[in-house]
């Protein structure tokens, strides 16, 4: 038995796992789908201050609270940069770091340094502008991939805005974590915007997947991502 941790991406909360988790508990694994801080059921906390470094020590913080070891920590997207930041802290009691079409960050990398010239720039102007100069506003889901009308239903009510702080503040990486088995899964049915992050990964001889959906693979095909997950896990 395994323990999981799904971490997702900005905008969301543990909520987008919902179609996910019960099949990898199904499989005779603990799962859990924390709540970063300042976002979904834990907005009453954001504030300007919450940046990536309350997110690495929200994860932190929930693994060593439950004692948990063999950890397969999975992060979504934005938080590729939380994986990694937990894994240099807490790597011994890491047995795998997935990151689902995600950020793969170095030592003093900012996510928004990771993200295509064109999309940051879009991002820096939701900021700038009805972000109020601190927030990243939600962004489309049709851009994200996300076509079915019943997923659009379900997602758009419960997105909320993403404190910016954590898409600038760099990580600052010992190296501890570079010893915590990796992989990457992308998700290439839409505009691939994490595709160098992939290719990154492939350069440090981590196995790369392909899942043929848009970006929120945990909501498009959820039986298809915890099947390559419990995989991936294996491996």
């Amino acid at each position: 038995m395994s323990t999981f941790v799904l971490l997702h991406g900005a905008w969301h909360g543990g909520w987008v796992w919902q179609r996910v988790a019960p099949l990898l508990r199904a499989a005779g694994h603990d799962v859990h789908t924390p709540t970063l801080t300042g976002v979904s059921d834990r907005a009453h906390l954001l504030s300007p201050q919450v940046g990536l470094s309350t997110h690495i020590q929200d994860v932190v913080a929930l693994v060593e609270a439950h004692d948990a070891r063999d950890v397969a920590l999975v992060g979504h997207s934005y938080a590729g940069q939380v994986v990694t930041g937990v894994a240099d802290r807490i790597g011994e009691r890491l047995a795998k770091r997935i990151h689902l079409d995600a950020f793969v960050g170095n030592d003093g990398e900012a996510a928004i340094d990771l993200l295509p010239t064109t999309v940051a720039g879009h991002y820096r102007e939701s900021v700038s502008g009805p972000g109020f100069g601190w927030l990243i506003p939600v962004r489309s889901l049709n851009v994200l991939g996300v076509t079915e009308e019943a997923d659009l239903d379900w997602l758009t009510p419960r997105l909320t805005p993403h404190p910016w702080l954590t898409y600038t503040e760099p990580l600052r990486l010992t190296g501890k974590g570079d010893q915590v088995p990796a992989a990457f899964i992308e998700c290439t049915d839409w505009m691939r915007v994490f595709t160098p992050q992939a290719e990154r990964a492939a350069t440090r001889g981590w196995p790369v997947y392909e899942i043929a959906t848009g970006h929120e693979a945990m909501v498009t095909a959820p039986g298809e991502l915890a099947s390559l997950l419990l995989q991936v896990a294996a491996a």
